[in-house]
């Protein structure tokens, strides 16, 4: 129950992880093979056909995007090193 909280509060929130993912990409504290699998992530996201619920439900589906969109950010901040996740409070 508390991870489904935690998602809904980061959809409200999603815009003050854009500075973190610019320096997560552009920073050399992140090794380049962390920086090529959150890549991967990414695009793996963007370009799977697949949705579990089709978009054309409206609000329900988003909510699989929302979920998928939430795990790939979720990665990424576990791969990030502790200074960059202090910078930015996560």
């Amino acid at each position: 129950m508390f991870k489904i909280i935690k998602r809904i509060k980061f959809i409200f929130t999603f815009w003050r992880f854009l500075p973190f993912l610019k320096e997560f990409f552009l920073s050399k504290q992140v090794e380049t093979s962390k920086k090529v699998i959150g890549l991967l992530f990414i695009v793996a996201y963007a370009m799977f056909p697949f949705d579990l619920i089709p978009d054309f439900l409206s609000v329900l589906g988003i909510v699989d995007d929302v979920v998928i969109a939430t795990f790939v950010l979720e990665r990424l901040i576990k791969m990030a090193p502790e200074s960059l996740k202090e910078k930015y409070n996560l």
